[in-house]
């Protein structure tokens, strides 16, 4: 575990440094912008019977184009979000006699309907392939820190981490450029707190970005 926490660390690390490097940059190089999503964690590829997980989250998008060889552009993104999740345990089986004589008590807490707020900062990397002059697909990979403001019974509030992998197609119009974005998400607090099992999420999102 600690070979994860270090890789994750190095990842952050490197794409912090990367972004104060290109902020002496180009400046037509950066776009700025926001987006809203919708996701749960019943939809393909994932779809645990014992609850149900449904997010809404707003962000902010800065995005800052690095290289472009060709029909390829690498890109950094730093993506500050906040999420409104509605969470409630189906299965109150699922917390057992083994995790504490509080037990009784948790299933109770745990199978009524929670609404829990999350406040992320995802740092990511895109690599994006230009169809055509105006119309492009990309893959983005992205972590980051996460609070939560509640717990649920498969992970602690407070310190978590945002994991994103994600699918998009882009239409640029003049310097407006509208995405429209498919991904996974997990989240975990790498055994920092107990309980730990996490959450994981298929998202779809809309996206407006404006060049400078």
């Amino acid at each position: 575990m600690k070979k994860v926490f270090n890789l994750q660390f190095i990842i952050v690390l490197f794409l912090l440094t990367n972004n104060v490097i290109i902020a002496q940059i180009k400046k037509e190089n950066l776009k700025i912008g926001i987006s809203y999503g919708l996701g749960g964690q019943s939809r393909f590829p994932f779809n645990s019977k014992d609850y149900s997980h449904d997010v809404t989250f707003y962000k902010a998008i800065i995005n800052y184009k690095i290289l472009e060889k060709k029909h390829w552009n690498y890109e950094l993104s730093i993506e500050p979000g906040y999420n409104i999740v509605e969470h409630q345990l189906l299965n109150k089986y699922f917390i057992k006699p083994t995790d504490g004589d509080d037990y009784l008590e948790k299933q109770a807490l745990y199978t009524q309907k929670r609404t829990i707020k999350e406040y992320v900062l995802n740092l990511g990397f895109i690599a994006r392939y230009h169809i055509f002059k105006t119309f492009s697909g990309y893959a983005i990979g992205s972590i980051g820190p996460m609070i939560s403001n509640k717990s649920t019974e498969r992970l602690a509030k407070g310190y978590a981490f945002s994991d994103i992998f994600g699918l998009g197609l882009s239409y640029n119009m003049g310097k407006v450029q509208f995405d429209f974005r498919y991904s996974v998400r997990h989240t975990s607090n790498l055994q920092f707190k107990k309980p730990n099992n996490g959450h994981n999420t298929t998202n779809i999102e809309f996206l407006v970005l404006y060049k400078l």
